[in-house]
């Protein structure tokens, strides 16, 4: 299963990311490879423990990326 993630660089360096379909699932990482990585560790974990409880697993989102004006 695929699932949207959305990846933001943090102002004093890292990067914070998360998956939005999943609610709380979020992580973060000095480079951008290790916040994927880490993601990805995070959202199998949030899974299995769906899958555990017997929960029917999340839909993936749509999300739309606006500008923010100036």
């Amino acid at each position: 299963m695929r699932y949207t993630v959305i990846l933001e660089s943090e102002e004093e360096g890292g990067f914070h990311i998360w998956c939005p379909a999943l609610k709380g699932c979020h992580s973060q990482g000095d480079t951008k490879e290790e916040a994927l990585d880490n993601i990805q560790e995070a959202t199998a974990a949030y899974l299995e423990s769906l899958r555990d409880e017997g929960s029917p697993l999340p839909a993936d989102v749509t999300v739309q990326q606006v500008e923010a004006a100036a």
